[in-house]
């Protein structure tokens, strides 16, 4: 996606207006739909977001709206046609799908058009059953999980077991006195003291970062496979690394659950599953370097 793009709140009255204006355009002119029929009863219960250019122009809009203590649902996705498939989609859905977190929500649901579901296919939406037709366009219910399903024992009794199978099957964690420092449903986090691994330039050592993250995003899956109940044999399948900045003090990988793609229920039918993870990695608060791993689930 182009630099320079703005994910923010409508708040001026000329944003209230290019924000519904996109929704109309998109979502309901090409069937003929009057002006107001891109509203409902639920906008001022709602939250909104809008992806805007540095002099203005409206890119893409998105709604979240909350159904129950667990559950949100994303309404009015709408793209402008010189931005689809570009990313803007993916910016106002992450978007939403992060102020369902915040509200403590641990699903979001939407309805998707036929057209769209590879779309939330890659976005970690699975599709629960056939939703009702708008326009006559046919349309799936989709899910997806933002909190991972258990209690806090629970995961903090996974976790207890994830550390010490690291600390036995793999030496180089052990030595790294790798630990998780924080998992809530959300998100993992993990982390290792600089001491053993600093290198030359009293930074930490490259070869640290990488393992901290490949563990860390192996860790969020053997978080969720315990959790579902099924076992597997789970190994790297490929990876990429950005590094930002040197790391010289406090290391913390973080990986979310809602950043996760990939179903992972056919393993339970004797299928290998494969799932893209992504790891960030933090010094003081600040973005240092960014790994995305594929990861693979041979059945046992």
């Amino acid at each position: 996606m182009s630099k320079g793009l703005v994910l923010k709140n409508p708040a001026t009255a000329a944003e209230w207006h290019a924000y519904y204006q996109l929704r109309w355009q998109v979502l309901r002119a090409p069937w003929q739909q009057p002006l107001g029929s891109e509203q409902d009863a639920l906008e001022a219960d709602s939250y909104h977001l809008m992806l805007v250019t540095q002099r203005g122009e409206t890119v893409a809009v998105g709604r979240l709206h909350r159904i129950d203590a667990d559950n949100a649902q994303v309404r009015y996705m709408a793209v402008a046609e010189a931005w689809q498939g570009q990313g803007a989609g993916a910016k106002i859905l992450q978007g939403l799908e992060q102020q369902a977190i915040q509200l403590g929500c641990k699903q979001v649901r939407l309805n998707a058009r036929e057209t769209a579901l590879t779309f939330y296919h890659k976005q970690g939406y699975q599709v629960l059953a056939p939703a009702p037709e708008l326009f006559g366009i046919a349309h799936q219910q989709m899910q997806k999980a933002l909190m991972l399903a258990g209690t806090a024992q629970q995961w903090q009794a996974w976790c207890t077991s994830l550390q010490a199978t690291w600390h036995s099957t793999i030496p180089l964690s052990a030595f790294m006195q790798l630990n998780i420092a924080e998992f809530d449903g959300y998100q993992l986090v993990c982390e290792v003291p600089m001491a053993p691994n600093l290198n030359l330039h009293n930074t930490l050592f490259a070869g640290s970062i990488y393992t901290l993250a490949t563990l860390t995003g192996w860790g969020l899956l053997y978080l969720q496979l315990t959790s579902l109940g099924l076992q597997g044999k789970q190994v790297l399948a490929d990876a990429s690394i950005r590094y930002f900045k040197p790391i010289t003090c406090s290391p913390r990988a973080i990986s979310r659950l809602a950043e996760v793609r990939g179903d992972l229920t056919p393993l339970a039918q004797g299928r290998k599953v494969q799932q893209h993870i992504t790891v960030s990695l933090y010094s003081e608060g600040e973005l240092c370097a960014e790994f995305c791993g594929r990861y693979a689930v041979l059945p046992e």
